[in-house]
């Protein structure tokens, strides 16, 4: 028996998901298919896939599995791109939207123009876990801050983010000891005044053009470390998000765009 399964591509800042309506399409084995969708030459080719689908407390929930089949809790890339996938796939009507996450409830704002969605903003909640942590690897010493943002992340900033072999030094720090269920790891270059310039390695899915919570753990760690304010462009490999971390309600907010790449289908064979 076959079935036809259709998804849309879709990135925020060169963050690409494969994004499955599962309230039309259900989807089983979702760890699985994630691999085998994601890969590059023998797949659609992705960072992972999201299942947008019903929730008892929220007006949607989100699901995402990353490119290893690993579950993560939360991600602000794939937060706005689902903003933009229900307003202009008309499931929602509204210009504010809740999603619920494994992380929790998250707001997102539509700025909507000539009937479709130009940026989200969405709201990340507060910041934890943050304390200055020095570590080892590769030979090479760092300290970094980590910083939780519904998951993990260590921000190391560097004079120069060309002279980091990301490559070489990201699984080394994923998978560091200290951090027993891995952790995701930003390098950032405090370029100008608000403005500092970012890449990642994220847990589950290596190098990214861009990862919204690790920017948004950048922007923290860069407040809290005095190399820079409240407000902060992160530009990263494949785009720029406008993160603001507020002080009076200590929640942080990100702004930036999504963008529909394709629309397509998989045949499946259920057995």
């Amino acid at each position: 028996m076959t079935r036809v399964i259709k998804f849309t591509k879709m990135h925020g800042a060169g963050n690409d998901y494969i994004y499955v309506n599962t309230l039309k399409y259900p989807i089983e084995s979702p760890e699985k298919l994630s691999v085998e969708w994601s890969a590059p030459h023998t797949g659609i080719g992705s960072d992972g896939l999201v299942l947008i689908g019903s929730s008892d407390k929220a007006d949607f929930s989100m699901r995402i599995f990353n490119a290893d089949g690993s579950e993560a809790k939360m991600c602000g890339n794939a937060s706005r791109c689902i903003g933009k996938y229900l307003y202009e796939c008309g499931l929602t009507s509204q210009t504010a939207v809740t999603l619920d996450t494994l992380s929790g409830i998250k707001i997102l704002k539509l700025h909507v123009e000539d009937g479709k969605v130009n940026t989200v903003t969405v709201d990340m909640g507060r910041p934890a876990d943050m304390k200055e942590q020095p570590i080892e690897a590769n030979g090479q010493k760092f300290t970094g801050t980590t910083v939780s943002m519904g998951n993990p992340h260590l921000v190391i900033f560097v004079e120069d983010i060309k002279d980091i072999n990301l490559e070489s030094i990201g699984p080394k720090l994923e998978n560091h000891p200290l951090f027993p269920d891995r952790i995701n790891v930003e390098f950032a270059q405090v370029l100008e005044e608000g403005k500092i310039r970012m890449r990642v390695w994220e847990r589950g899915s290596g190098i990214t053009q861009a990862c919204g919570t690790g920017a948004c753990a950048t922007a923290v760690a860069a407040a809290l470390t005095g190399k820079s304010g409240r407000k902060t462009d992160i530009i990263m490999d494949g785009g720029s998000l406008t993160i603001e971390w507020d002080e009076k309600t200590d929640h942080v907010w990100m702004t930036g765009g999504a963008v529909r790449v394709f629309d397509g289908e998989v045949i499946m064979n259920d057995e």
